[in-house]
This record gives C-alpha cells, sequence and structure tokens, in this order.
C-alpha cells in the first residue's frame, strides 16, 4: 500500500548504539524520543535493544503505546490530565507549581511518587523558569507529596532558535550546584537539551555536569539539528517515503489564464522552462510537507503540492517514467513528522531488509 514510510528499525537501532557511545565517556545517559514517529512500539523496542532506558515523548497517547520502559512526558502536562501523566509516565517536565499540585494529588491517590524535570528558560523563550525563579519555586514545591524534583532540564533551537552553548547550559549546571549547596535538590538528571546539543558534544564543549540529552531527530533521521549536517557514523535513510505516480505527461511549466489564489491561499510563481514531463503522485499536504521532500531517485525534483497530489518535474530522470512507479524519498523533521501522523500514510516496519518481500 503506498503512500507509505519505510521504517528501518535496524539502522534506527545502529544509530541509537552510536549516539551512546558517544555520549559515555561525557557522562551522558540519552532518552529516546519517540514522539516524530507517534511513539511506534517497535521504534521503542529498537531504542531499547541499543541499551535506551527511559523513552519520552510529548503524548499521553503514545506513552500509552510504548513499551513498558521507564517513560518521561515531554510536554508540560495539562493539570486536568494529572492522573493519566501519573499512570503513564515516571518523569514529567514541569514548570507550574498548579500543575505540581495536580500531580500531588494524582501521585497520593495512586500510592506513587513521580519525578519531575524542572525546567529552566535560558533564552529560547518556549517553556521553563527564569533561572532566579528556580530556588523560590522550589522551596514550594518541596513540601508537595508525591513528587519529586529530580533534576533540571531546558529546550533550545526548538522556538527561537538559540544555540546551545557552554554558557546558557551552564546555568543549569550552576543552579543544580547552588540546589545542593542550600540542601533542598541533589539533581539527578542536568539536562542540556536536545539533538542540537550534539555539536557541542562532539567539540568538547559540553559543559561538565549535563548528565542528559533527550534525543529524538539525530536517531532516526541521523542529523543534528542545527545546519542539519548528517552525523559521523550514523543512517540518514532510516526512515524513507515512498509514493505511487498517478500521471505521467508532457506539460508546459507556465499556466494558461490569469493567476489567482492556490487552494492554500498562496498566489504561486512560473517560471517559463518550456514543455517538461511531470508526474503526479498520490500523496498531498494533508500527508507531508512537500518542501521537506528530498527525491532519492535521480533527476527529479518537487515541484509543489496540492492537498492530495505531489507534483515532480521528471524530465531529468535517466529512465521512462510510468505510472504505477514508485518514488522515494528522504523527509526532514517537519516533514516525517507530518507524514507519520497522516492516517493515510501506511506505517511499514522493517526489521531485516533482506527479507522485506516476504
Amino acid at each position: 500500500m503506498y503512500p507509505r514510510l519505510r521504517i528501518d528499525l535496524a539502522k534506527i537501532r545502529h544509530n541509537t548504539q552510536t549516539l551512546r557511545e558517544l555520549a559515555r565517556p561525557w557522562g551522558i545517559d540519552i532518552w529516546g524520543v519517540t514522539k516524530v514517529l507517534c511513539g511506534a512500539v517497535q521504534v521503542g523496542e529498537a531504542m531499547m535493544a541499543a541499551g535506551i532506558a527511559t523513552l519520552a515523548d510529548s503524548r499521553l497517547e503514545n506513552l500509552a503505546r510504548l513499551p513498558t520502559a521507564e517513560r518521561a512526558l515531554l510536554r508540560l502536562p495539562d493539570p486536568r490530565q494529572a492522573e493519566a501523566v501519573v499512570r503513564l509516565a515516571h518523569w514529567s517536565l514541569n514548570s507550574e507549581l498548579v500543575t505540581l499540585e495536580a500531580l500531588s494529588q494524582a501521585a497520593l491517590a495512586a500510592g506513587k511518587r513521580h519525578r519531575v524535570l524542572l525546567m529552566v528558560d535560558v533564552g529560547d523563550l518556549r517553556e521553563g523558569l527564569w533561572p532566579d525563579e528556580v530556588i523560590p519555586f522550589v522551596r514550594q514545591a518541596l513540601h508537595l507529596p508525591g513528587i519529586e524534583i529530580a533534576g533540571l532540564g531546558t529546550n533550545l533551537t526548538c522556538f527561537s532558535g538559540v544555540l546551545p552553548d557552554p554558557t546558557n547550559l551552564g546555568v543549569l549546571v550552576q543552579l543544580a550546584a547552588e540546589l545542593k549547596r542550600l540542601s533542598l535538590v541533589e539533581c539527578q538528571v542536568i539536562s542540556g537539551g536536545n539533538s542540537s546539543s550534539l555539536e557541542l558534544l562532539q567539540q568538547g564543549k559540553i559543559p561538565k555536569g549535563i548528565n542528559n540529552l533527550r534525543l529524538g531527530e539525530a536517531i532516526i533521521l541521523g542529523r543534528e539539528t542545527i545546519a542539519r549536517r548528517p552525523l559521523p557514523g550514523l543512517f540518514t535513510d532510516a526512515v524513507t517515503l515512498q509514493a505511487v505516480a498517478i500521471e505521467v505527461k508532457e506539460k508546459p511549466t507556465l499556466p494558461t489564464g490569469s493567476i489567482g489564489q492556490d487552494a492554500f491561499g498562496q498566489r504561486p510563481a512560473f517560471t517559463d522552462l518550456g514543455v517538461r514531463r511531470r508526474a503526479i503522485l498520490a500523496l498531498g499536504r494533508q500527508d507531508v510537507h512537500p518542501e521537506g521532500l528530498l527525491p532519492l531517485e535521480p533527476g527529479v525534483r518537487v515541484l509543489g503540492a496540492s492537498s492530495d497530489h505531489l507534483l515532480l518535474d521528471t524530465s531529468d530522470y535517466p529512465e521512462g517514467v510510468k505510472v504505477g512507479q514508485v518514488f522515494s524519498f528522504g523527509l526532514t523533521y517537519g516533514a516525517l513528522l507530518a507524514a507519520s501522523t497522516s492516517p493515510y500514510v501506511v506505517k511499514q516496519f522493517i526489521s531485516h531488509p533482506e527479507r522485506e518481500g516476504t
């Protein structure tokens, strides 16, 4: 069935093992983030087979599907979902006292102790307390039964694009030291962010004391998230998207008639390149971000997409193109996030590529 995501679990396992080996000399543990593939059980199992002890996801629905590893909720909880958070996650990321109060009540009712990674905003302006708010916040939170403030974390590059560096990550280390000095909390985890911190790690510049990274894109797509460069020793094709051609025709590159808005409210522009061979694939914006598709066949260029149709220029493809032909694409993170979320895209998990046809 097409369109489909082909997910090579052996490559995901390899990428996970390689990144764990990279981080181990620095005393850094990795949480495996599964959200870009919707918390697929198979992906969680592949990460665990590579030695990951904690799986992390932003959605409770995904956590409910994951294997029975230690699980962490990455998105700040909705206080109204406190019971589900405590039931499904061993850890959650937090920055609001009212949420911790709800989690405390839920943990007491369940007879559990719920661990909290307190998020600190060091400049990216997404979630987290300002650094000078952390000590007063912890003093209040320590009175909540059933809750354990077990570490500090931050998030960088996701919203404002602020890059991790020794200074902003050093803020976490300094805060953890101050919490210990004041005999408030001894942080089990000091989480220095996501795949964007890997460049610092490779350069040996990650501050001593950072002992955790939350990695998803680097594991799944084999790239760091600052310049999206491939990481040495990692597969960048663990996930590919395949779609089938439903029309192949020679057509001009300039439309005929007055140009207005397209189906998404944009006014497209065109360059006259003469008559070109075009293929339409059964895939559209309802399934994927076409701007994030990277054709794997030579001489193929993505022209754009409507809701249900992806248009390719195949004039430079070295062979004839036929209706029914399957084209393959690499994906950016955004394209993969959309494709894995679409119910119209089949997910095919490959454990043994040599047996794919069986």
